[in-house]
Order: C-alpha cells, then structure tokens, then sequence
C-alpha cells in the first residue's frame, strides 16, 4: 500500500500558513481545526517547514508567552522529510519512527499534495489487520 491510497480516504486539504505569520495565529488555527501541525508555504503550494504542537511548546518553553508573537519562520522545522504519493505505508512509518516526527507532507513535482499524520498511517495499518482478519476468519469458516 502507498501514501495514494491514504490521500484517497482521509481527502487531499492541507491547512498551511505563512512564513511571516505569529505564533499565536498557528496556535489558534491548530486548536480551531483540531490538528497537530500545519505546512509553512509561500502560497504557491511549496513546502518552506513545518510548525508543529511540538514546536510551539519549544518555543514557549525557551521564551515564555512572549514567543506566541514570533514569526513562523523562527520556529519551524526547516529540514522538512516529505513523501510522494507512491512510498509504501511502511517506508514512511520507518522514516516517522526513526525520525521521532508526526507530519509528513506529500509533495509531487515540487507542489504540495497532501500530508499525512501517524494517526493516519495508524488508522489505514489497524484496517488492514482487520480485513485480514476477517479474510482469515471466513477462510477457516469455509474450509
């Protein structure tokens, strides 16, 4: 199974923001959408970072509210792993463990596509169990 196959189920929508918008404004648009990151792009769907929940407690823990009127671009991941829509579902879970990161964005010919979270590989890997199951089960059944 492929990243596609994700992007298909759960839709394509990324919320980004701009590399000059505050903290606080990723802080609210994190809580309001219920989300755990957002893309940092310059509005022509290219990846800049990424700023995460993860990142916003860095911030505020180095220096303290003041940090919720800092710019984006101070604070977000740089260095930013994506994914195409064609890497196995195990290949990223590999990159996700071993990088210690929850967002993947998914870029194709350069343009942002998608993202995908952990919980999102989880959700597709606990169906895939479950329909082996079931498949296995109804084999038993039947033989």
């Amino acid at each position: 199974m492929t990243v596609s196959r994700i992007l298909t189920m759960k839709g394509r929508a990324v919320v980004t923001v701009a590399p000059e918008q505050t903290l606080h404004e990723v802080a609210l648009l994190l809580s309001t959408k219920g989300i755990g990151a957002v893309v940092v792009s310059s509005g022509v769907s290219q990846v800049l970072g990424i700023i995460s929940e993860r990142d916003l407690v860095h911030a505020i823990a180095e220096k303290g509210a003041v940090a919720l009127d800092d710019m984006v671009a101070l604070h977000m991941t740089e260095r930013v792993v994506t994914a195409t829509e064609k890497t196995t579902i195990n290949s990223l879970m590999q990159h996700m463990t071993s990088g210690r990161f929850r967002h993947v964005p998914v870029v194709e010919e350069g343009s942002l596509v998608g993202l995908v979270s952990i919980g999102d590989v989880v959700k597709h890997r606990l169906e895939e169990f479950e329909a082996e199951q079931r498949a296995l089960k109804d084999y038993i059944a039947t033989a």
